[in-house]
């Protein structure tokens, strides 16, 4: 009778610490994989790409134009600002407009132009300035 309880006991002594460790690894592994989650959510914030869109004012997001939109609004831009390259059409959510253009003129002046409903040229500014 003594083996069987010395057996007993040892197999619910194995058995318990096999739950303790998989609780400490379990509780690691969620530990290691929250804080991983919050450096990359930090990471991709600070390293956020402004040419995929996304500015956020005004309880709006600024969102990429695509189609027939973008093609008006870069046309606007370009007349308005010749030999610029644009380098992305946006939905606007800080100047009162409905669309702006970022654009950069061969001197590296970066700006942003300003297009209304009817893909006319409203106002043209050094990015940083308000209009």
């Amino acid at each position: 009778m003594s083996a069987l309880r010395t057996k007993l006991a040892t197999v619910a002594g194995i058995g318990a610490a096999g739950l303790g460790g998989a609780g400490l690894a379990d509780a690691a592994s969620n530990s290691s994989t929250a804080a991983s989650s919050s450096s990359t959510a930090q990471s991709q914030a600070a390293q956020r790409d402004p040419s995929q869109g996304g500015h956020r004012a005004n309880g709006r997001t600024e969102t990429l134009l695509t189609g027939d939109t973008a093609a008006k609004v870069k046309a606007a831009a370009l007349a308005k600002v010749p030999g610029a390259t644009v380098e992305r059409v946006e939905t606007d959510a800080d100047h009162g407009s409905p669309y702006e253009a970022h654009v950069t003129k061969a001197d590296g002046t970066r700006l942003e132009v300003l297009v209304d409903k009817d893909f006319k040229v409203m106002a043209v500014k050094t990015m940083g300035q308000r209009p």
